[in-house]
């Protein structure tokens, strides 16, 4: 019998517990866990992880974009949100709804300086990012000097904390750079925390920091893909619980004879006897069109239905030729059974994109609450 009757997103709270308890159990007990819930909690729901977390004893959060956060403040968040990649024209909004910016630019810190002063604040905290080797965003080695300077010369801001980011982590034929990168990251704050006169909090690890660098979790660590149940290796992944499960249901089947094409461009063509179930998730959903075509697949009654054509805006066929089905059972996309990063993986991805693209059309059901 079906467990679900739609397409829904299952988001299981007792999982998000576990995976928190285990994550916090690899870091000191006076480290602090910033908990990453950027992009609608890595595509479930940003304000029901969030919400959880901070009643678990979460001490920090981060988002990307600064309407993130206020997304987070608006429905009840208190403690802490760090804005990882703040855009100067959302400046005011971001003092408006006490959020704390990473400031990885000359133009950002000047900007952010500049608002903090109009609008009279003193001592807004704020964070600065060094770049140790990612080189995406952060201040370089040799702007340490200026933002020094910068940062004497006002009385508007007060800096929390210095984050960096580690590129590979989880590949561990890169550990001598990312010994590297921990070494330029504790030379940066050290150069900067003597102008400053203290050391603010160092926050450096992600997930796969956490798990596989120790030295490396200083004050503070960061965990987005872990608190998800995910841990970049297969020996981590059997310690995590996946949150979410993506679920739909079989709406109809049909039955090809040999020479039948099904779906837009005629995508697939039968050349054998083929059944096929048609489920209500398509790209407009989260499912993109390079999982068609045998890329990617659902599980029905525990066997796996591989995807046949193009994926549709709203809709997916896959081949039930050898799966004992009826319309109305359930199919799975991934699960905590049906892993999302097998699944990803099958069709050339990582459960990163996969996860992070479902859409907010579909519905979101909590479950295992605790």
């Amino acid at each position: 019998m079906s467990s679900v009757k739609e397409t829904v997103l299952e988001i299981n709270l007792a999982h998000l517990t576990h995976n928190y308890t285990y994550l916090k159990s690899k870091v000191g007990t006076n480290v602090k866990i910033l908990a990453v819930v950027k992009a609608s909690g890595y595509g479930s729901d940003a304000a029901i992880i969030a919400k959880h977390l901070e009643k678990i004893g979460a001490d920090y959060f981060a988002v990307a974009y600064t309407s993130e956060g206020i997304v987070l403040r608006e429905a009840g968040v208190k403690i802490p949100i760090l804005v990882l990649h703040p855009q100067p024209v959302n400046f005011h909004k971001l003092i408006e709804y006490q959020l704390e910016p990473s400031l990885y630019s000359s133009r950002t810190l000047k900007e952010f300086i500049k608002t903090a002063t109009t609008l009279n604040q003193k001592k807004y905290p704020i964070h600065i990012k060094f770049n140790s080797g990612l080189n995406r965003i952060g201040f370089n080695k040799n702007d340490v000097a200026w933002v020094s300077k910068e940062l004497y010369d006002t009385n508007a801001i007060q800096v929390i904390s210095l984050l960096s980011h580690l590129a590979a982590s989880e590949d561990h034929n890169e550990k001598t750079f990312t010994l590297q990168q921990i070494n330029t990251f504790k030379k940066m704050a050290e150069q900067l925390s003597d102008t400053l006169g203290y050391m603010p909090i160092l926050h450096q690890s992600n997930t796969s920091g956490i798990l596989n660098y120790p030295e490396a979790h200083f004050d503070m660590v960061r965990t987005g893909i872990g608190l998800y149940g995910y841990g970049n290796e297969a020996k981590y992944d059997r310690k995590l619980k996946p949150v979410a499960s993506l679920k739909s249901v079989i709406s109809q089947i049909h039955e090809l004879e040999p020479g039948a094409s099904l779906g837009y461009n005629r995508g697939f063509k039968a050349t054998d006897y083929t059944k096929t179930a048609t489920i209500p998730i398509g790209h407009a959903d989260g499912i993109s069109r390079q999982y068609g075509n045998k890329k990617g697949f659902v599980t029905i009654n525990n066997k796996r239905a591989y995807i046949l054509g193009n994926v549709c805006m709203d809709m997916i066929m896959v081949d039930v030729t050898d799966i004992n089905c009826k319309e109305g059972d359930e199919a799975v996309i991934f699960s905590a059974n049906h892993n999302a990063a097998k699944v990803a993986e099958h069709s050339g991805t990582i459960s990163y994109e996969l996860l992070t693209a479902i859409s907010p059309r579909v519905k979101r059901v909590v479950i295992g609450k605790n």
